[in-house]
């Protein structure tokens, strides 16, 4: 089994990577999709932090402190589990196209697409830079509310993408042919989380890709009578 390798962590931390991740293991006509879903994981996380910010200047303008608590619960608790709970799900349905693992990320992807609307929308009180939070301190201060405003950009750009990627994947899923039924049976023979099936499914699935490349950019064969 690979070393964990992520996080990086410097040496002198007392911990250790928890999670192996390497993008070349993901068949290739996934890699691309599967970098950008880790690369929505990094926005979002940044937005939290932006948030956290935009909360502090808030704060300071008179926007009281709870929101400034919750932006730091919400980035300290969306960070990782983000990360755990749908792009490790994503990352291992590519890895094996594992309908069960496809399912995982669907049921948590939709509550995330749900959170990053209620991020965007602001509703006061609770912990982020929103439209209805930003909008509404403009007359109080507006140096304070052109900086809630960065993170309520960078939240409406969140949920937007977040969005298009779930149509994405689940267009690509209906048409791989995979189904409820056939997560339901990953689940209860426990493919999904056997390394050698996991293993056979990528290979299969690598081979059926090379496989279309290879018809599809091969010269055509004409016989006797066609000439």
């Amino acid at each position: 089994m690979a070393e964990p390798n992520f996080p990086p962590l410097p040496g002198f931390i007392p911990l250790k990577p928890c999670f192996y991740q390497d993008f070349e293991e993901i068949p290739e006509q996934h890699r691309s999709m599967c970098k950008k879903m880790y690369h929505l994981w990094m926005l979002n996380s940044a937005t939290l932090a932006v948030n956290l910010i935009g909360c502090f200047a808030w704060m300071f303008g008179g926007g009281g402190v709870t929101n400034f608590g919750l932006a730091i619960i919400w980035l300290i608790m969306f960070t990782p589990c983000s990360y755990v709970c749908w792009f490790r799900a994503v990352y291992k349905a590519f890895k094996s196209d594992s309908s069960f693992n496809f399912m995982q990320f669907f049921f948590v992807f939709m509550a995330q697409v749900g959170i990053s609307i209620i991020q965007c929308i602001g509703i006061p009180g609770w912990g982020v830079c929103g439209w209805l939070a930003t909008m509404s301190f403009f007359s109080y201060n507006i140096f304070i509310a052109l900086i809630m405003l960065v993170p309520t950009i960078m939240f409406t750009a969140v949920a937007s993408l977040s969005f298009i990627a779930l149509t994405r994947i689940h267009n690509y899923y209906r048409g791989s042919g995979a189904s409820m039924s056939k997560a339901q049976e990953e689940w209860t023979t426990g493919a999904w989380k056997n390394p050698h099936v996991q293993q056979a499914a990528q290979q299969a699935a690598m081979g059926a890709a090379a496989g279309a490349m290879q018809d599809q950019y091969s010269s055509p064969q004409y016989n006797d009578n066609q000439v």
